[in-house]
């Protein structure tokens, strides 16, 4: 498999297939490069070079016991970037995976990245605070953990056949072939990487990355995302960018990639190509 060798040992999988300007997916908690299986195989198809890695402690890659942090993740991003001689790429992040996204364009990125794209995600922060009284209560990712550490098995049942997919909303067709590809991807990865991500992704402020961004950014948001509530993210995010782009898509869900890849898959191209 190919695999990068970070500074401090842990071994990272990445796809690269294809030539042309190089788009670079990053994917969301707690899954892979796999669940990105709909945008490779059609970036591909239209003359890009389409790469994709597995975080740290996720999917094929080390489960390291630390380093499952934002600036850690950002910095593995800078070394396959450099591995695999990236410039002019176009970097696309889902969930966490946008987080990802803005803190390796803000710090590394100068000189080898052409847009970015953020997708149902994370930033500018999740979490509830002084300054985010919009965020989710400590509470919530409480309970991610402790569900996480009580039966991961289950847990990673539940998120999938429920909002993640928005497949508990009423007339939802349910898929169940993307219930069971999220839950093999999740269980692929390390418990204690998964465990520490849920504070990377909730408490990690975003807002100095996203000011720091120079490059044109998509901000792609579903109003019906039960799992980052779209009013604290996108329309937030795009404020703080200097080249933002908002579209909001009415009543898709958390994972619309993998549901609505047949809408998500041309306004990705539309803007990729301007």
């Amino acid at each position: 498999m190919p695999m990068i060798t970070t500074p401090d040992g842990a071994q990272l999988f990445y796809k690269d297939w294809g030539t042309g300007q190089p788009i670079v997916f990053h994917h969301g908690w707690p899954l892979s490069a796999d669940d990105w299986d709909a945008q490779l195989m059609f970036f591909r198809s239209q003359g890009f070079r389409v790469i994709a890695h597995d975080r740290r402690g996720h999917g094929r890659s080390s489960q390291t016991d630390d380093g499952n942090e934002m600036d850690t993740y950002a910095a593995d991003v800078a070394a396959l970037a450099a591995q695999l001689d990236l410039k002019e790429a176009v970097h696309v992040g889902h969930s966490t995976g946008g987080g990802e996204v803005a803190r390796y364009v803000a710090r590394h990125g100068k000189g080898r990245v052409a847009k970015a794209v953020l997708i149902s995600a994370v930033p500018p922060i999740m979490v509830r605070t002084d300054a985010n009284p919009g965020g989710l209560p400590r509470e919530v990712f409480d309970g991610f953990r402790s569900a996480l550490v009580a039966n991961r098995a289950q847990f990673y049942r539940d998120v999938p056949s429920g909002p993640f997919y928005g497949f508990n909303r009423d007339g939802a067709k349910v898929l169940q072939g993307v219930i069971d590809n999220w839950w093999r991807q999740g269980m692929m990865g390390g418990i204690k990487a998964h465990y520490d991500c849920i504070k990377a992704f909730s408490e990690t402020d975003f807002t100095d990355d996203l000011k720091r961004i120079d490059v044109p950014t998509l901000v792609m948001h579903g109003d019906d995302d039960q799992i980052v509530p779209y009013s604290d993210a996108a329309p937030l995010s795009a404020k703080l960018l200097r080249q933002a782009t908002l579209k909001t898509y009415k009543g898709l869900p958390h994972g619309m990639c993998t549901t609505h890849a047949d809408v998500i898959n041309p306004d990705l191209l539309a803007f990729i190509r301007a």
